[in-house]
């Protein structure tokens, strides 16, 4: 009897501090966890596929950035081609976030669904990265640019539900 008391008591004390200390993982990262399903992101957390968010707006070029000039902002990270434009970055981090959450915009206008994108298809309007899906075979910019105005407005009314859902 003594055993099995004692046997029992421990694996109560096993479960309670495992569900204890689980759920406290889990209410710290919780709310991470939900920002982060809404961002096309690798499986580091990095954004653009590692691309430099600056050098759209600064250069209207994509550029990979380096490993030696990496930002966390909001749990994720962002890499850049520069110094120069990590110091851009970090003054105001919105300004070069890209819309949708880095995914495709024509997907998200389309038919409001969180595609993947080839970080050198872009588009920079009104001071915004837009960035792409493409292939070989397929350039969703162009559709995008055949309707802009309208693939925009559904684009940001599907982006706040795919959030919500």
């Amino acid at each position: 009897h003594t055993m099995n008391k004692n046997h029992i008591l421990s694996l109560l004390f096993v479960f309670f501090f495992t569900t204890l200390l689980y759920s406290q993982t889990l209410s710290e990262i919780g709310n991470d966890l939900n920002v982060f399903e809404h961002l096309n992101l690798d499986d580091q957390e990095i954004a653009i596929q590692g691309y430099d968010p600056v050098a759209y707006l600064e250069d209207n070029r994509a550029k990979k950035g380096r490993s030696q000039f990496t930002h966390k902002h909001q749990g994720v990270v962002y890499y850049f081609s520069s110094q120069k434009n990590l110091a851009l970055f970090k003054k105001s981090p919105d300004k070069y976030l890209p819309q949708y959450g880095g995914w495709c915009a024509y997907a998200m206008g389309d038919y409001g669904e969180k595609v993947s994108i080839n970080p050198e298809s872009f588009l920079v309007r009104d001071n915004k990265l837009y960035l792409f899906y493409k292939t070989f075979f397929t350039n969703t910019k162009e559709k995008w640019l055949d309707d802009i105005d309208a693939l925009q407005k559904n684009a940001d009314i599907n982006r706040k539900k795919t959030i919500t859902k």
